[in-house]
């Protein structure tokens, strides 16, 4: 498992990073991103870089004409730490799963060209983007087979996190060190990217999922014209079927009451009330609050009946907003607001049975 998402949507994510990172940065000047694929192969390819000019207004976009990164890419047999082969930046992220910073480039022991060329490198700095095992679901696969270094240890086994892609931002001479507010705020960022390939993951996965089972589906019918009774006894695939039906007659459902009101979804409403939330909260708490918006996202999109759903918001969103707010307060103000618009998730989820509602609907026909 890896994150799987489409090229061009992949490459507009990874080109967003890069504009944020040379607008807000004055001494960067280019910046890179790989995608670092699934194990034990871990191609790493260069997605996309961007040069941006002097005057800190445009970005000219491109692969450099040779690059072993160019696709499609390099395996990690080929980039690892070995004896006798130079020793590169790239392996140390990938590896270690920490930042590689060339603060001084005549000396840098990670720079290939210096090694093999005697050329100095750009100032530059490189960090990993790490996305938890358990998100990608990585703990249910007990095969998996990881990647192992020349010494056959086996990487990331004690980590909790797998390395998706690595940020390589470029510096002008002498404005960059380890442990810098450049090198942090590209910490911080790669966690963003990180969420933002996840969300964009789930929900690839989740398409492919529906696909799969509209399939299933087509196939289930043919086996019940046979023996429907036989089938549904002893098929769990029946059972999944079932119930995505049932949840997509209960949003169309929903969808037509809401038609009929003039009334917006109250669920999506609730959940863009709390990400606004989350956007105007004070305090360094940014990667509890990533993690809260992938997880209010990836709610929206889970086929769950009212009563579920509403255990889920309790026990994933509830309780995460419960630990943000203590490990960082906020006014009375915004705790109120963040409250409230809980509940109002909650009710939101039985909007389809609420009595007043059903009773104003017109779309019955007469008996």
């Amino acid at each position: 498992m890896s994150i799987e998402i489409e090229r061009d949507v992949l490459e507009y994510a990874c080109k967003e990073m890069i504009e944020t990172i040379l607008f807000c940065l004055p001494s960067a000047f280019k910046g890179t991103i790989y995608r670092v694929g699934k194990p034990p192969a871990l191609i790493t390819e260069r997605i996309t870089s961007g040069v941006i000019d002097a005057a800190k207004k445009n970005i000219s976009w491109g692969l450099p004409e040779n690059s072993d990164y160019n696709p499609p890419g390099r395996r990690w047999t080929d980039y690892r730490d070995e004896p006798g082969r130079a020793s590169e930046a790239m392996a140390w992220c990938v590896e270690k799963q920490i930042s590689w910073t060339s603060a001084d480039p005549k000396n840098d022991p990670r720079s290939v060209r210096l090694q093999v060329e005697g050329v100095e490198e750009d100032y530059h700095h490189m960090e990993p983007v790490l996305v938890r095992k358990s998100d990608l679901h990585l703990d249910i696969y007990s095969s998996l087979e990881y990647p192992r270094d020349y010494q056959e240890r086996i990487l990331w086994q004690g980590s909790d996190y797998v390395v998706v892609a690595v940020i390589k931002i470029h510096f002008e001479p002498h404005t960059i060190r380890v442990g810098s507010r450049e090198t942090k705020v590209i910490k911080k960022l790669s966690r963003s990217l990180g969420t933002q390939l996840l969300s964009h993951h789930l929900h690839q996965d989740t398409v492919r999922a529906m696909q799969q089972l509209a399939k299933d589906r087509l196939n289930a019918c043919n086996i019940l014209a046979d023996s429907l009774r036989n089938t549904i006894t002893k098929s769990a695939l029946i059972i999944s079927l079932v119930k995505m039906e049932m949840w997509n007659l209960r949003e169309q459902w929903e969808a037509l009451l809401l038609k009929e009101r003039h009334e917006r979804n109250a669920k999506r409403e609730a959940i863009r009330e709390l990400e606004e939330a989350l956007l105007d909260m004070t305090g360094n708490t940014q990667e509890l609050r990533n993690d809260l918006t992938a997880v209010q996202r990836r709610f929206l999109e889970l086929p769950l009946s009212p009563q579920k759903a509403e255990k889920w918001v309790i026990l994933q969103i509830q309780e995460r907003w419960r630990d943000l707010l203590d490990r960082s307060p906020q006014d009375e103000r915004t705790t109120r607001r963040v409250w409230q618009t809980l509940e109002k998730l909650k009710l939101s989820l039985y909007y389809g049975k609420n009595p007043e509602v059903v009773a104003g609907y017109a779309g019955f026909p007469e008996i």
